[in-house]
């Protein structure tokens, strides 16, 4: 099977929507912020066999002052992000590098965990 590919179309009213191609039969697409999961993924096929669309409810609450990081994955693998600026303009495109690697780096805690509370036994 190819290797999934998430690829965005638009954000529309607070709504991030993309296309997956090589995601299997029937994918299962989590959206994270800090850690935790968001609701309301939606993932439905496309005609023809042309991949699934992928829309993504983005909750107002998430929106602060700064730069937030949505994270979309399939099982363990992070196909893309999703980067939110608000307020005052950032010094640099580095704040959303740091919290892009914050986001990365607690995926990787819990399966380092997770691998080894299962070889552990």
């Amino acid at each position: 099977m190819a290797r999934p590919m998430l690829s965005q179309t638009r954000i529309a009213r607070g709504v991030w929507e993309g296309v997956l191609t090589g995601g299997g039969a029937a994918p299962a697409v989590e959206a994270l912020h800090d850690g935790q999961p968001l609701p309301g993924v939606e993932v439905a096929a496309l005609p023809g066999e042309q991949g699934h669309a992928v829309r993504v409810p983005l909750p107002g609450h998430i929106l602060s002052e700064g730069v937030q990081v949505v994270l979309l994955r399939l099982g363990d693998e992070v196909l893309t992000q999703i980067t939110l600026v608000a307020g005052l303009p950032p010094d640099e495109d580095l704040r959303a590098e740091v919290s892009l690697l914050r986001a990365e780096l607690e995926l990787l805690k819990r399966a380092f965990r997770r691998h080894c509370a299962e070889t552990a036994g």
